[in-house]
């Protein structure tokens, strides 16, 4: 039966089948081709990031983030911290800072003798509003705050409790006798005093002697230990009474532990009469040295809570050049006219060097600076 199908009765001819198994084997011009896995994932990259693909072997390492700006500004605030801490008071005048005004950052307590005397100041007057402007004393601490002290161990005849409680009380001392404003308006100290171990026959008598006379000499002067001011003279700018300082402590004679005291006061006075924001402002400036003894109950007569005075030194400026008067003298207005040791120049600021124990009240040297 002939028809379509070929041979061995298949509808497609035999030259036909054969040419198509040909075609399978080699095969036939623009025949589709299925792509390999390879090349499927070839087109994949290529579609998700165009451009040059990357090597099948090859490896590209993150790039490092750029840090230069970091960097830059790291070693920047370096040098400026450098040089804030050499040189302040140039920076502070750099910024528009008087150097010495009341804005300028607090200085840190002082724990050591210091090196060298403070920096100099933009050379601004106090004002009734500034009273310490232009003055070191304008970063230091106020009152009580600016007298430091340091931590307690056991000393001589006190274990530390004991040895902590002796140096607060030196410190009330020191209040007592330099910052109360009772004391500061000429009364009676009476604070300070019952500070004093009442058996210590000499310091009795100088307290009698001193707080009694009209006319007090150098050896029987108040402000040997007490800060006065003649309340019909002069008066305190505010309440604010400057002060830097510290304590410092040993073992003693017969065992007593001995507190040493170097603290300088800055007191902004004006005239009693003065005229509001016109009035004329002065610094007084008073540095003492109070060697303080903390005896044995058990070897030496004294009283509770009581200390005993080994010494006591004082230097000040813009306190009167004349003979004592048993009060401080603000020369107001005639500062050119104070008869003063033009040989001896003092910087008042100056706590690197020792009082100069030498110097008598009617012996002022020249400030150089107030």
């Amino acid at each position: 039966m002939s028809g379509a199908g070929g041979q061995d009765g298949s509808s497609v001819p035999d030259e036909e089948w054969d040419r198509f198994l040909r075609e399978s084997v080699a095969g036939a011009p623009g025949a589709p081709v299925e792509p390999s896995a390879r090349a499927r994932e070839v087109e994949r990259r290529l579609r998700e990031r165009p451009g040059q693909p990357e090597g099948w072997r090859t490896y590209s390492p993150a790039r490092p983030r750029r840090r230069t700006g970091r960097y830059v500004a790291g070693l920047v605030a370096v040098v400026a911290l450098l040089v804030v801490s050499l040189f302040p008071q140039q920076v502070l005048g750099w910024f528009g800072g008087d150097g010495g005004g009341q804005d300028g950052a607090p200085l840190a307590a002082e724990s050591e003798t210091p090196r060298e005397a403070p920096g100099a100041e933009r050379d601004l007057p106090p004002t009734p509003d500034e009273p310490f402007r232009g003055s070191p004393a304008a970063r230091w601490a106020d009152g009580a705050a600016g007298i430091t002290v340091p931590p307690a161990r056991a000393t001589g005849w006190m274990d530390a409790a004991q040895v902590e409680r002796a140096l607060r009380k030196s410190r009330d001392f020191l209040v007592a006798a330099g910052l109360d404003p009772r004391v500061l308006r000429g009364e009676r100290p009476t604070e300070a005093i019952a500070l004093l171990n009442p058996h210590q026959e000499d310091i009795q008598e100088y307290l009698r002697t001193s707080l009694s006379s009209k006319r007090p000499t150098p050896r029987t002067d108040p402000l040997l230990l007490f800060s006065r001011f003649r309340p019909e003279q002069s008066r305190l700018v505010g309440d604010v009474v400057k002060t830097r300082g510290r304590l410092t402590y040993r073992e003693g004679e017969k065992g007593a532990v001995e507190v040493t005291a170097d603290v300088t006061f800055v007191y902004p006075v004006t005239p009693a009469d003065g005229n509001g924001r016109d009035s004329e402002v002065l610094r007084t400036i008073v540095r003492r040295e109070v060697v303080m003894s903390w005896d044995d109950p058990a070897r030496v007569i004294t009283e509770p809570g009581t200390l005993s005075l080994v010494s006591y030194t004082l230097d000040m400026v813009n306190g009167g050049c004349s003979a004592p008067t048993g009060y401080f003298v603000p020369p107001f207005g005639t500062a050119d006219e104070q008869p003063t040791d033009k040989d001896r120049r003092v910087d008042p600021y100056d706590r690197s060097k020792p009082i100069d124990a030498t110097a008598t009240g009617d012996d002022c040297a020249t400030a150089t600076r107030s």
